[in-house]
């Protein structure tokens, strides 16, 4: 198994599309890691929500919803600004395989505008025929059931 990575500089409520996707489809891949932290660490009030999802998610911004099958991993960090308090992480992981493109997205529930880092590590394995045609009839539902 091998590990690669991501990271970048998102601007609050924008989604960064991340291409995964081979042409045979066996390539799987599943989420070690998701964390996000704002551009501005301790300035100001900010309460960060990124999500990795399967699909573009309609719900930009600071929605989670667990009950769709889109969303693969959640990242909540508060940091507001004052020396005295603790910020605060939350990091919750679906331990689901893929083979498609996944997207990221950060928003601000306080309501802020300044942009956010995200760093996402992903365990990379091969898929035998069986399971790449399971896991593209997977992502092809879950693809489908979002329109």
């Amino acid at each position: 198994m091998r590990t690669i990575t991501f990271q970048g500089k998102i601007n609050i409520d924008e989604e960064h599309e991340l291409y995964l996707r081979t042409n045979n489809g066996k390539t799987g891949y599943k989420i070690t890691k998701f964390q996000i932290i704002s551009t501005t660490p301790g300035v100001g009030n900010q309460e960060l929500v990124g999500k990795i999802t399967s699909v573009p998610d309609p719900n930009v911004g600071p929605v989670v919803d667990f009950s769709t099958a889109e969303v693969l991993a959640v990242a909540y960090q508060v940091d507001i600004g004052n020396a005295n308090a603790a910020a605060s992480d939350t990091i919750i992981i679906d331990n689901q395989i893929f083979n498609q493109n996944i997207f990221v997205q950060i928003g601000d529930a306080a309501s802020g505008s300044t942009p956010a880092n995200y760093y996402i590590e992903l365990e990379k394995m091969s898929l035998s025929d069986l399971e790449s045609t399971q896991v593209t009839l997977k992502n092809m539902r879950t693809i489908a059931s979002s329109h």
